[in-house]
């Protein structure tokens, strides 16, 4: 073979292995990488914390966008993977449905139906994402998945003894109403008690860069979704698809004064329907003494 043929022949195994590589980036990020899962662990230390809830689960999922690229196959292993984790509470910080989903009776009923086999001993606690509200049906599947519609309101949780914890919900910032009011019927609560209060307070919100709009912020540990760090886990590529209201707060744990805040990378997909370097995430939170 001539030297000029050879360098024909190389260059052309260059761009067939180039080829080949997006071929297969392409195939991963787009069927592979959404439909696995991990699971992140936090161990979260805190004065408060008392020997009742020494050792208490949070599980959190978020982001699931169900009805684009995800469906009733990958709930079903996603609610098994939860159902090893053994929760206390288990919460949903928004986005449960797509907002391109073609949304049936007969969908809305299969929802429910495996989100009703979650199982958590302390109870199950969801609020919306932007695309949630786009669907009535949102409320019917939260609530006959046996979740507590947490939206603007809280809840309290007791574990052998007197002792209690707050978890607290606003809806999706869609509206344009400030956190403030969303927060207030919570903030009423708290500042009702002069003792023997709440020993630790939890917030879900979904989109967490209006956090910083809360003029009083009396939350121990908060959990948001919303940005999916970005999908494609690649410098510039990412901060490029994230989205308005999780621009400050992206990914991961965020220091704020007496607050932790936590951002899951979410399920599923939205927009772009891929995920590269950007493994979907369950996280589980454990409170400690």
């Amino acid at each position: 073979m001539s030297k000029e043929k050879k360098k024909k022949f190389g260059l052309f195994k260059f761009i067939l292995a180039l080829i080949l590589i997006g071929l297969f980036i392409f195939a991963y990020g787009a069927y592979i990488e959404p439909k696995q899962f991990k699971v992140n662990e936090q161990k979260i230390e805190s004065s408060k914390i008392t020997d009742n809830f020494d050792g208490f689960k949070i599980v959190r999922i978020s982001d699931i966008h169900y009805g684009n690229l995800f469906g009733l196959k990958d709930l079903k292993k996603l609610i098994n993977r939860i159902n090893e984790l053994n929760a206390d509470i288990v919460v949903l910080t928004g986005d449960l449905i797509d907002k391109s989903t073609k949304m049936t009776t007969s969908m809305a009923s299969e929802m429910a139906s495996e989100l009703n086999k979650i199982e958590a001993t302390s109870g199950k606690y969801a609020i919306t994402g932007e695309d949630d509200v786009k669907f009535d049906e949102w409320s019917n599947i939260i609530n006959n998945g046996g979740f507590i519609d947490l939206n603007n309101n809280y809840d309290t949780i007791y574990k052998n003894g007197y002792d209690f914890i707050l978890i607290a919900g606003v809806s999706s910032f869609e509206d344009k109403e400030s956190i403030v009011n969303k927060n207030q019927k919570t903030q009423n609560f708290i500042n009702s008690f002069e003792k023997d209060g709440p020993i630790y307070n939890i917030l879900l919100m979904h989109e967490p860069d209006y956090i910083d709009d809360l003029e009083d912020n009396k939350y121990d540990l908060i959990l948001a979704g919303h940005s999916h760090n970005g999908q494609i886990n690649i410098p510039l590529v990412k901060d490029f698809l994230i989205p308005e209201g999780a621009v400050k707060y992206s990914n991961g744990h965020y220091k704020l004064e007496n607050s932790d805040l936590y951002v899951s990378n979410g399920i599923g997909v939205s927009d772009v329907n891929f995920r590269l370097f950007n493994t979907p995430s369950i996280d589980v939170y454990r409170l400690v003494k």
